[in-house]
């Protein structure tokens, strides 16, 4: 959680700890407890303890036990879009990988989207603007809105290249997403598809994405979320076209917004303003300026060249392979947890601002679109 420390030292005393190790005996004195989704939160954690506030810098609520939490009478939080434009921008730069790769027409190809809340609706933004078009599923919202702009899932299995995934995970209720990609899911999809999943690990089955990329039923996948992490299904990690280690929503705005907003709700529970604000303190970006000549050049080819220079998904990817490949005598997988607490500072497109040379209208146009900024 970036500027935790200088955030909550207004509030009181701060102790830093690591997220996935946070036991019971360390908030025997603590008031406010402020997370990521690391932490699970439960009775075991919290009986008995200090702890009348909960905050999880995070848009998932999967890790908190919120019923127990209300009926012990402890307030909670959490940061619903703190990173939805971060996890668009991971959509993004896997879309330009994979047409550079695979050669595709971004333009001739449809997204479906599962899930069109905070995320998923910056996904649909973005990928309208890189001409695809986008087919949006999300049963709660159509039945909320009555919009017919929602289709069934059953159209995207229809008419879908690619699937890409923004749902919360949830076991219960009208809708539930635990294992919602399973083996009869692909078993109704009318062509193979290209699947991402950068929403949590447990909406798709393992075992049944396993075999759909075996029999050719999933062409390429893209996964950020792994079920089960941090442990990860190795060989899973070595049919996909990328993997990462849950960072979709890693860039630095979002993480910090996730602390500003768990900050700013803490100061109401405790009935006080807030005394810290965070924009003094953001950094520069490492590159603030891209001059591109398009002259000749595919528009695709120039968009990921731009995207790949705030944030290079292949790296990424690169990284997770390397320390998925190091023997790990405990079995404990702590290279997941600790490529996600030492990763780069990762800044977000609009800290960048573009000069287009020789660039058609709508490529200019494609670039706004997606957060740069143009001179």
């Amino acid at each position: 959680m970036p500027f935790a420390q200088e955030a909550f030292e207004t509030l009181g005393h701060v102790r830093i700890l690591e997220g996935r190790r946070i036991c019971r005996t360390d908030l025997a004195d603590t008031e406010i407890l402020a997370i990521r989704s690391t932490t699970k939160v439960d009775r075991e954690l919290l009986e008995g303890t200090g702890v009348r506030f909960v905050g999880t810098a995070t848009i998932g609520t999967d890790h908190l036990d919120i019923s127990w939490l209300e009926q012990a009478g402890i307030r909670w939080c959490y940061a619903p879009g703190c990173n939805a434009n971060s996890v668009s921008e991971y959509v993004t730069a896997a879309l330009l990988v994979l047409a550079r790769r695979f050669n595709w027409r971004l333009d001739q190809m449809t997204l479906g989207v599962v899930g069109v809340g905070h995320v998923g609706s910056r996904v649909v933004q973005k990928a309208q603007a890189l001409g695809l078009r986008v087919l949006q599923n999300d049963p709660p919202r159509q039945r909320a809105t009555g919009d017919p702009t929602f289709v069934s899932l059953q159209r995207l299995q229809e008419e879908a290249d690619i699937l890409t995934l923004h749902v919360p995970l949830t076991k219960e209720g009208p809708d539930p997403t635990w294992h919602m990609v399973n083996a009869a899911f692909f078993d109704r999809l009318a062509r193979p598809i290209t699947l991402i999943n950068a929403a949590r690990g447990a909406v798709v089955d393992t075992e049944a994405l396993k075999r759909a990329i075996r029999s050719g039923r999933v062409r390429h996948a893209i996964l950020d979320t792994w079920e089960g992490e941090p442990l990860v299904d190795l060989d899973l990690l070595a049919a996909v076209d990328l993997g990462t280690p849950h960072i979709a929503g890693y860039s630095f705005e979002g993480k910090v917004m996730g602390t500003v907003m768990v900050y700013e709700e803490a100061c109401r529970f405790l009935g006080v303003l807030p005394a810290w604000r965070h924009e003094p303190h953001m950094p520069s970006p490492k590159i603030s300026e891209w001059t591109m000549d398009a002259a000749g050049r595919r528009e695709e080819e120039c968009l990921e060249e731009a995207v790949r220079s705030v944030y290079d998904i292949e790296a990424d990817d690169r990284r997770f392979r390397a320390m998925a490949a190091i023997p790990d005598p405990g079995g404990r997988a702590t290279f997941f947890d600790r490529l996600r607490r030492e990763y780069p500072e990762r800044r977000e497109f609009p800290s960048l601002r573009v000069i287009l040379r020789n660039g058609s209208p709508r490529l200019a146009a494609c670039f706004s679109a997606l957060g740069f900024r143009r001179s």
